[in-house]
């Protein structure tokens, strides 16, 4: 990317608001990413890092009701151990990409922000929401796991009282539950939403790049060996869980019901 373009990948659009880059999730109906996507949302953070002038980022969702509803489970329909692997491996990259990416990066949660939609509000510096978002780790109910790396991430943001109550129970909250445990900053109008993510963006990215790329390096913390064990432990609970027969029994009935007519 040479400067900032407003351009169509799969599964998210970028459009440049005066040098702040607004990135909307568009994957309907529910804004679940598959492996393109999170290949494709993880390069785009690699390639803004490595620009002279990084700029602020908004990530929100298209629609009304849904900023994320976390990964594409029908991907996984069929699938070999491999491309499990795989898209945990992509995750994994677009997690550590925003862990390290220097500049502000604000979350507009425009509905419900679920599994991997809620690791990656996590990431954000700065989180806006509107009445009616829902957010939670559903994938212990759906036999499935988040990534290692999004489950540190919560339970140092969250603490881990709450992350744990929040991992192990597979409930889903309510934006005034996300306000009182710190994940969501601001409660926001739905149709002041982006405006309100943008001007948080530019007053952030108006301190000096040096300065707030520093305090998030120190706040962050990045590590490659502790990303490198995080990746592993990934794999190996995915390979544990892939075939094991209640897990997919859950993802099957997890399936099925949304292909009745479920929710995503």
């Amino acid at each position: 990317m040479s400067g900032l373009e407003t351009r169509q990948a799969a599964g998210f659009t970028t459009v440049d608001r005066a040098g702040v880059l607004v990135v909307t999730v568009d994957r309907p109906p529910a804004n679940a990413l598959n492996r393109s996507a999170i290949h494709n949302l993880a390069a785009l953070f690699a390639e803004l890092g490595e620009m002279r002038e990084a700029p602020p980022v908004v990530l929100t969702g298209q629609g009304e009701r849904f900023f994320c509803a976390g990964g594409d489970i029908r991907e996984l329909e069929g699938a070999a151990q491999e491309e499990l692997d795989a898209r945990m491996r992509e995750f994994h990259a677009l997690l550590v990409a925003m862990d390290r990416y220097p500049r502000p990066v604000i979350g507009a949660i425009n509905g419900h922000c679920v599994g991997g939609g809620m690791e990656i509000a996590l990431f954000a510096d700065t989180v806006l929401a509107v009445q009616g978002a829902r957010f939670g780790f559903p994938e212990i109910n759906h036999g499935l796991l988040p990534a290692d790396k999004g489950i540190q991430r919560a339970t140092r943001l969250l603490g881990a009282r709450a992350a744990r109550k929040l991992l192990l129970s597979g409930d889903l909250f309510d934006v005034e539950r996300a306000l009182e445990i710190g994940l969501v900053d601001v409660l926001a109008d739905p149709a002041e939403l982006v405006d309100a993510a943008v001007a948080s963006a530019r007053l952030a990215g108006a301190k000096a790049p040096v300065l707030y790329g520093a305090l998030k390096r120190s706040l962050n913390d990045p590590d490659d060996a502790r990303d490198e064990t995080s990746l592993q432990r990934t794999l190996a609970s995915a390979a544990d869980y892939f075939d094991d027969p209640v897990a997919r029994g859950l993802r099957d009935s997890w399936n099925g019901s949304r292909s009745r007519g479920g929710k995503g």
